[in-house]
């Protein structure tokens, strides 16, 4: 595994929902559908914003997700999210956290990453906290998902947390 910088021949990649497609949408709420000059924006948009820390998490030069951070340097602060389509199970996604929290907090000198994550992805919520992130609150009823409400939860890991 590896984390590149996102590069533009991924987008072909990204619009291919991999195997993992219906459960991938579920995991980030996204009720979209994309086409190939969607993909392409998005990366243009992610190259040139000084703002958005990407890394594309890749095996054998094949796209299997990315980690994105959106930085407020006024606050020093971060959103963090991750997609990953296909490599579960591999720790491909806790490296890639680690590596931009990493860089949140050793290289821009940030102090606070915060991300949401609904309640039903337990998975993430374990790795989550594993790496020393903290529930804050409760989006209520922020996803609706195939007729049934789902909870958002907000957490955070600061600079000065003891991970």
């Amino acid at each position: 595994m590896e984390l590149v910088p996102l590069r533009m021949e991924f987008a072909a990649q990204i619009l291919d929902g991999g195997p993992h497609d219906a459960e991938v949408r579920k995991l980030t709420g996204s009720h979209a559908t994309f086409e190939l000059a969607d993909c392409e924006a998005y990366i243009e948009r992610t190259l040139n914003d000084p703002n958005r820390y990407t890394r594309a998490i890749t095996e054998d030069g094949k796209f299997l997700g990315e980690v994105v951070l959106t930085i407020n340097e006024f606050n020093r602060s971060a959103g963090l999210r991750i997609f990953l389509k296909d490599g579960f199970g591999k720790g491909y996604g806790m490296i890639a956290l680690k590596h931009a929290l990493d860089h949140a907090f050793n290289v821009r000198n940030l102090h606070r990453v915060d991300l949401e994550v609904y309640e039903f992805n337990e998975r993430a919520i374990h790795v989550y906290k594993k790496l020393g992130f903290r529930e804050e609150g409760r989006l209520r009823d922020a996803l609706l998902w195939e007729g049934e409400f789902y909870d958002a939860i907000v957490m955070s890991v600061l600079s000065t947390d003891n991970i």
